[in-house]
C-alpha cells in the first residue's frame, strides 16, 4: 500500500468548491428561491424629504386597485411591534417604517403589498400623504451644536453619546513634549454596492411566529433585536439563508429592519410577502459608512518618536443609531495607536445624528476613518520635522520582541514582525525603483508623489467592544458582554460521507472551499469526499449570537472551529480503528481515506469502514465512544474579555499587519494615476493563498474607490445627490491597477489554525496611502476624499475645495527656527 503523506490542502491555493456553480450560472441566490403560489409582493414608498412631520396618510386610493392586498403604515408598525433597541440609553424610537416623523430622504413610510410587483409599484403613486417640513441638519459639526434642529426631541440633543477615555498620562506628556503636531480630517460617506441587493421573503405563522428567507449576513446578535421588535421569543423567528449571496462587504447586516417590516406586512396581508430591493433604494436608504470628523494631535520628540496621542472623533450615524452602531466608532478602540508603541492616549468619542441614512457595517468599518487620520498625521509629523515618512513609521512600530503586545487602550496584538514586513515590502516591492521614477518625473516638472501607510487589521470582533459606548455603571447594570463565539459541525454518515456546516453565512469569499480544505486535512480525505453546507437555519442549525460574516472572523474563528470539530471526530475514529488494528489510537495516521499504523501502513482500515461501525454496530464500540459520528464545536477566545474597570478592552481577537506604499502621478487635469502600488500582508497562516489574494484585490478596489471616486453626497437641505451609478462613481476593472501583493506569516498563538482575518485591510490602508502620495505630489498639507479631478485641481491651483464639514482648525506647532 502506498500512502501519500504530503497530500495537504491547507496552505495551498486549491480551486474553489463554489466555482463551478458560479461560473456556469447554477448558483442559487435569494431572488431565485422558490416561493409559494400565494406569495404577494411588496413595494416601499419612501420619504422625499429629509425632515418632516407626517400629518396624513390615506391608503384608500391604493387599496382600490384590485391586485392590491393590503397597505402597511407606521400606525400598524407601532401597534404590532416595539422600537429597535439602540446601543446607547437614549429615548430614540426607531421603527422599520416612519411613525410620526420623517428623518432622512429614502426612509420607508408605507409598504404596499400586491399580487405582483408591478401593481404594488403602481399603487405607491396613489397613496396620499401630507407632510409638514422641518429644518434639516446634515452637517455633523452643525448637528452637534446646542441650537441645531433636533431629530429626536425627546433626547434633547443630536449628540447621543459623548465618552472620554484616558490611558497613561497624556496630559503630562503633552505638557513636556518637544513638539505638538495635529491634524483635522474629514472622512466622507461611502458604500460597498454589492451586485445583489436586499431580498426578503417573510411569512407570518400565527402562534408559531415568523419564517424568513433573506440574504441577511449577520451579525446574528441582531436576531434577538428583531425578535424583540416583533414581540416573539427568539425560537419563533426563523431566519434562513440561500446557498449563495452576491456580495455584501458588511452592508447586508442592515437588512434587519426590512425583515421586521416584511414580517409585519405578511401578518397584515395574511400570506407570504416577498420584497426585492432595487439599486436606487440601496443607494439612498440601505446603509452607509459613517462620515467622521477627527482632530488628532501627537506629542512628538525631536527625532519623530510619538509619545502620546489625543483623539477627538465625531461620528455621524445618520438619522437613527441603528444596531450594531456605534460599532464603527468602537471597533478600533483597543488599538487606536495602530501598529505603533505609544503608551499615552486620550480619546473623546461623540456620536451625532443627522438627517441622513443610518449607518452600519461597511468593509473595514471604523478602520478607514481611523487610519485616514492616524497615517495622515504620521506623514504630517515627518514633513513638519523634515524627516523621511518611512523612518518615522519605522521608529514608532511595536518591536518584534514585544509580542504579544498590550496596546494602551487594551488590544492584545497577538503576533507580528513589523520591521521585517517593511523590509520585505520596500525590498521586494522595489521602493528604490519608485523613488527613481519620482525623481525623473519631478526633474521633468511633473507632479509625482510617494505614499506610505502602516495598518493593524483587526479580526474576530469581541462582542464587548460596543459596550464601550456605555459608562462603567451602565455596563454593570446591563451585565458583561465579551467573546466571539464561532460554531461548526462535522458529521460522517454510515457510508463514510462527510458533511460540514458552519455559522459563516458566506457572501462569495470561498468559505466552502476553505472548510473543505480544513476538514480534509484533519481526516485524511479528498475535497470531493466532503460536502459543505452554509445555508444557516436558526431553527435547526447550531449557531450563536456572534454568528455571521463580519469583522473577518472566518479564518481565525469559523475555520478554526471546523478544525476542532473535525479533530474530535478524528479522535473518535482513531479509538474505533485502534481496536481493529491492535494499535494505540495515538499511533494512528489518516491519509488517502484510510486509517493506518504510522510504523506499518499496511495495517490499515478504510475510514468509511470505521465510520460504519459507529452507525451499524454501536454495541461493538470501545468503552466511552458514543454511537454516531457528529461533532459540534462552539469556540470563543479566552483573550476576549469584557471592558475592564479602566475602560480597556481587547476589541478583537487577532491582528494582522499591512504595510502599503505607492507612487502616483497627478496630471494637469487633476487626474490621479496610480503608477505603482505595493501591499504587504501578514495575516498569520494563510489557509488558501489564492483566496487570500482575491480578498486583498477586492479590498484594494474598495480602497481605490473610496480614495478617488465614491461619495454618498447630500445637499444642504438633506436631498440625496448620489442615487445612480452616474452620480455615485464605482470603479470598474478598467480603473483598478494590478497591485503587487507580498506576504509573510507570523501565525496567531490564539487561533486554532494560526490564521488571522484578511480582506478588509486595504479598505483601511489604501485610501490614506493614496492620499499621502497625492499630498506629497502636490506639496500640500490637507487633502480629503474622494480625490476627484475637480477637487485636486483646486488644490494645486491654490483654491479651497468646498468642505464636507466645517471643522475646527488643526493644531500644529512647527519646530523652532
Amino acid at each position: 500500500m502506498t500512502v501519500n503523506r504530503s497530500a495537504r490542502f491547507v496552505g495551498h491555493g486549491v480551486g474553489g468548491v463554489e466555482d463551478r456553480a458560479h461560473l456556469t450560472g447554477a448558483g442559487c441566490f435569494a431572488d431565485e428561491l422558490g416561493t409559494r403560489a400565494d406569495t404577494a409582493h411588496a413595494a416601499v414608498l419612501r420619504s422625499p424629504h429629509s425632515h418632516a412631520e407626517i400629518e396624513r396618510i390615506d391608503a384608500g386610493p391604493a387599496l382600490s386597485i384590485p391586485e392590491v392586498v393590503t397597505v402597511l403604515t407606521g400606525e400598524d408598525i407601532a401597534a404590532w411591534s416595539m422600537p429597535f433597541i439602540a446601543g446607547v440609553r437614549q429615548p430614540m424610537k426607531h421603527y422599520p417604517l416612519a411613525v410620526d416623523r420623517l428623518r432622512y430622504v429614502g426612509e420607508p413610510v408605507v409598504i404596499v403589498v400586491a399580487r405582483n410587483r408591478y401593481a404594488a409599484e403602481d399603487a405607491l403613486e396613489r397613496v396620499e400623504l401630507e407632510y409638514r417640513q422641518l429644518d434639516p441638519v446634515v452637517d455633523a459639526v452643525a448637528a452637534a451644536a446646542p441650537n441645531a434642529p433636533l431629530l429626536h426631541p425627546d433626547i434633547g440633543s443630536n449628540v447621543v453619546s459623548d465618552r472620554h477615555f484616558r490611558y497613561g498620562d497624556p496630559d503630562t506628556v503633552f505638557a513636556n513634549a518637544d513638539y505638538r503636531i495635529g491634524i483635522t480630517v474629514r472622512y466622507p460617506r461611502n458604500a460597498c454596492t454589492p451586485v445583489e441587493g436586499f431580498v426578503v421573503v417573510a411569512e407570518y405563522l400565527g402562534d408559531d411566529g415568523y419564517d424568513v428567507y433573506s440574504n441577511f449576513q449577520g451579525p446574528y446578535s441582531l436576531h434577538p433585536v428583531m425578535a424583540r421588535a416583533l414581540g416573539v421569543p427568539g425560537s419563533r423567528l426563523r431566519l434562513r439563508g440561500p446557498p449563495d449571496s452576491g456580495g455584501s462587504f458588511g452592508v447586508k447586516q442592515a437588512i434587519f429592519p426590512c425583515i421586521v417590516a416584511m414580517c409585519l406586512a405578511s401578518r397584515k396581508a395574511g400570506c407570504p410577502v416577498k420584497w426585492v430591493e432595487d439599486r436606487l433604494e440601496h443607494l439612498v436608504a440601505a446603509t452607509s459608512a459613517t462620515n467622521r470628523v477627527t482632530t488628532l494631535e501627537a506629542a512628538v520628540t525631536d527625532n519623530g518618536t510619538v509619545t502620546a496621542l489625543r483623539w477627538e472623533q465625531l461620528d455621524d450615524c445618520g438619522a437613527y443609531l441603528r444596531a450594531p452602531e456605534p460599532a464603527s466608532l468602537y471597533r478600533t478602540h483597543g488599538h487606536m495607536t495602530g501598529p505603533y508603541r505609544i503608551p499615552n492616549l486620550e480619546i473623546r468619542n461623540r456620536v451625532v445624528l443627522t438627517n441622513k441614512t443610518p449607518t452600519g457595517l461597511n468593509r473595514g468599518f471604523g478602520g478607514p476613518q481611523m487610519y485616514f487620520a492616524l497615517e495622515r498625521l504620521m506623514q504630517r509629523i515627518a514633513k513638519t520635522l523634515g524627516l523621511d515618512p518611512l523612518e518615522v513609521i519605522r521608529r514608532n512600530l511595536v518591536p518584534t520582541q514585544a509580542f504579544p503586545y498590550r496596546a494602551a487602550a487594551g488590544s492584545l496584538l497577538d503576533s507580528g514582525d513589523y520591521q521585517t514586513a517593511l523590509d520585505i515590502a520596500t525590498g521586494d516591492g522595489r521602493l528604490d525603483r519608485i523613488r527613481v521614477r519620482r525623481d525623473a518625473a519631478r526633474a521633468e516638472g511633473r507632479r509625482y508623489g510617494i505614499g506610505f501607510a502602516a495598518v493593524v487589521e483587526p479580526s474576530i470582533s469581541n462582542m464587548g467592544y460596543i459596550t464601550m459606548a456605555l459608562t462603567r455603571k451602565e455596563r454593570e447594570r446591563a451585565g458583561p458582554k465579551d467573546g466571539a463565539g464561532a460554531c461548526a459541525t462535522v458529521a460522517i454518515d454510515p457510508i463514510g460521507s462527510i458533511s460540514v456546516q458552519a455559522d459563516s453565512v458566506p457572501q462569495g469569499q470561498g468559505h466552502r472551499t476553505v472548510l473543505a480544505q480544513v476538514v480534509a486535512d484533519a481526516l485524511g480525505v479528498g475535497l470531493d469526499d466532503i460536502t459543505v453546507n452554509t445555508e444557516l437555519d436558526t431553527r435547526k442549525d447550531a449557531w450563536s449570537i456572534a454568528a455571521g460574516n463580519y469583522s473577518s472572523r472566518f479564518s481565525g474563528a469559523v475555520a478554526g472551529a471546523a478544525h476542532l470539530a473535525a479533530m474530535k471526530l478524528r479522535d473518535r475514529l482513531a479509538r474505533i480503528a485502534s481496536t481493529r488494528l491492535n494499535v494505540p489510537p495515538e499511533s494512528l495516521e489518516f491519509a488517502d481515506g484510510t486509517i493506518f499504523a504510522a510504523d506499518n501502513p499496511e495495517n490499515a482500515i478504510p475510514l468509511r469502514r470505521a465510520a460504519g461501525i459507529a452507525h451499524w454496530s454501536p454495541g461493538s464500540l470501545p468503552d466511552g465512544v458514543a454511537p454516531g459520528l457528529r461533532e459540534s464545536v462552539f469556540w470563543s477566545m479566552p483573550e476576549l474579555g469584557p471592558p475592564d474597570e479602566n475602560d480597556r478592552v481587547n476589541s478583537s481577537g487577532a491582528y494582522g499587519f499591512i504595510f502599503d506604499m505607492c507612487g502616483v502621478e497627478v496630471d494637469e487635469t487633476g487626474r490621479v494615476r496610480i503608477d505603482e502600488y505595493v501591499t504587504m500582508h501578514d495575516a498569520g497562516k494563510r489557509l488558501n493563498p489564492a483566496l487570500v489574494d482575491g480578498q486583498i484585490r477586492g479590498a484594494f478596489a474598495h480602497g481605490v474607490g473610496a480614495a478617488l471616486y465614491e461619495e454618498l453626497a447630500y445637499n444642504s437641505d438633506g436631498s440625496f445627490l448620489s442615487g445612480t451609478f452616474a452620480d455615485y462613481l464605482v470603479p470598474t476593472a478598467c480603473e483598478i491597477p494590478n497591485p503587487t501583493i507580498l506576504h509573510m506569516e507570523t501565525p496567531s498563538p490564539f487561533t486554532p489554525l494560526g490564521a488571522k482575518g484578511v480582506g478588509e485591510g486595504n479598505a483601511m490602508s489604501t485610501p490614506v496611502c493614496l492620499a499621502n502620495a497625492v499630498a506629497d505630489a502636490l506639496g500640500i498639507d490637507d487633502v480629503d476624499l474622494p480625490m476627484t479631478p475637480a477637487k485636486v485641481r483646486s488644490w494645486f491651483a491654490g483654491e479651497e475645495p468646498p468642505p464636507l464639514e466645517q471643522c475646527p482648525q488643526e493644531s500644529q506647532e512647527p519646530p523652532p527656527g
